[in-house]
């Protein structure tokens, strides 16, 4: 079935800010709020001629639930244009771009911001059951006696914090961090300590390169209630070196395992937005396109290996329009960990593996060259809500800085997804 055409006109993100073992600077809103009042600010019509405002939010705060809403009133939309709150774990950001291409598609809406954003460092941290079963015997207590009763029960221990975001992180069905299903696919791929930390190596030396040639213009500054200026992505680590990566022990399987905080992606906090139109949309505001989404597809995996997800949401694309690995200009691959990209590449080029779960014949090697040219998560960071639109946005700008014109962005999804976009830029642009 054809569909009318999807385009991105323009888009914005925050700089990606590291946490830093304390509440960042930014609610979420503030950072989508900032990134989006300067996106907006570019546009020959006004926030309230948007039809609706999608943004994919992985852990909002508990004042902030349908954050979708509370980000499209402060940029100004009105009390007319919808907004709403999707949640596909680390592809919400991507989810959100494929709600706005839905409703473009069924001809529901027009005009669309879409995007992503999280503000990890402002995870809750919660109490334990047996604190909260203490709290609400307190609540109950009524006269002193019942109090000083209570009282005597309380144990040291309840006080013990429960980190939300580790919680988070950890697959409810099978019991295993994120990090733990990284080293299921060092394992079933044979990836090497020295692979891994290489990798991270160079994610951390394309993004400090890109960031001196001025690669990351989709960057909108921030600036704090205090007066203080963030203008760009805290992350990147100049003296990110092999050797210095090897030293550092491992994280999630102590002591023999490969994935530490070195070679995986970053706990940050930031925002992604997108501008969607129709064609109808773009003729009436005489709008000048960026590109144009021409793809999309979701699939299921065992969660233990959720990090293929990638590999299994792309295929199917790449089958559709009769592509192979290599014809696409370039690649975006969300770095949730070293392991997880390697393995994707690996699975590509395995024909056992391709046989048995894509039930085809190995799509070979995927060219190093044309993937995440600029750094990717590892350097970056992984606000989780925001960065499937992230590696969107970037690479529409990255296709149309090298004149190139068509590209794949992928993702893999916590609790065994994978998500992936196909873009193409505009050659009208």
């Amino acid at each position: 079935m054809a569909f009318e055409p999807v385009y991105i006109v323009d888009g914005a993100r925050s700089p990606f800010l590291k946490a830093r073992s304390a509440p960042g600077p930014f609610a979420a809103s503030d950072l989508a709020v900032q990134a989006g009042r300067e996106l907006l600010l570019r546009q020959p019509f006004d926030p309230a001629d948007l039809d609706e405002v999608i943004v994919g939010c992985a852990a909002p705060s508990p004042d902030e639930t349908n954050i979708g809403r509370v980000i499209a009133l402060r940029l100004g939309c009105g009390h007319k244009v919808p907004g709403w709150t999707v949640m596909r774990n680390c592809a919400s950001g991507m989810q959100a771009l494929d709600s706005g291409l839905m409703s473009i598609q069924t001809g529901r809406s027009d005009l669309v911001l879409a995007g992503g954003v999280d503000a990890l460092s402002r995870a809750p941290i919660l109490f334990t059951d047996e604190m909260v079963n203490w709290l609400a015997a307190w609540g109950k207590s009524r006269s002193l006696g019942q109090k000083l009763a209570t009282l005597k029960t309380l144990r040291p221990k309840y006080l013990a914090p429960v980190i939300g975001l580790l919680k988070g992180l950890t697959d409810p069905v099978i019991g295993l961090s994120m990090g733990q299903t990284a080293e299921n696919l060092a394992h079933r791929f044979h990836l090497s300590r020295q692979d891994m930390d290489h990798y991270a190596a160079q994610s951390h030396q394309r993004a400090l390169a890109a960031q001196r040639a001025g690669a990351f213009q989709e960057i909108v500054p921030l600036v704090d209630q205090k007066g203080a200026l963030y203008a760009e992505d805290d992350g990147i680590r100049e003296d990110s070196t092999p050797a210095r990566l090897a030293k550092l022990k491992p994280v999630f399987d102590k002591p023999w395992g490969n994935i530490t905080a070195g070679n995986s992606s970053q706990v940050t906090d930031g925002a992604a937005l997108l501008l969607l139109a129709s064609q109808a949309a773009v003729e009436r505001f005489r709008l000048q396109p960026l590109g144009r989404i021409m793809d999309a597809q979701w699939a299921g995996l065992d969660p233990a290996v959720m990090g293929l997800g990638p590999v299994h949401a792309a295929t199917p694309i790449l089958d559709r329009h009769r592509l192979a690995l290599n014809d696409l200009d370039l690649w975006e691959i969300n770095e949730a960990f070293a392991a997880q990209v390697l393995g994707c590449m690996a699975a590509w080029n395995d024909e056992a593996w391709c046989q048995e779960h894509l039930g085809r014949g190995a799509l070979g090697a995927l060219d190093p060259q044309r993937l995440n040219v600029d750094g990717g998560a590892i350097a970056l960071g992984h606000p989780v809500g925001a960065s499937g639109a992230r590696i969107v946005l970037h690479l529409l700008n990255a296709l149309r800085a090298r004149r190139l014109k068509r590209g794949i962005a992928a993702i893999c999804i916590g609790g065994g997804q994978g998500g992936a976009m196909l873009i193409e830029t505009c050659d009208e642009a």
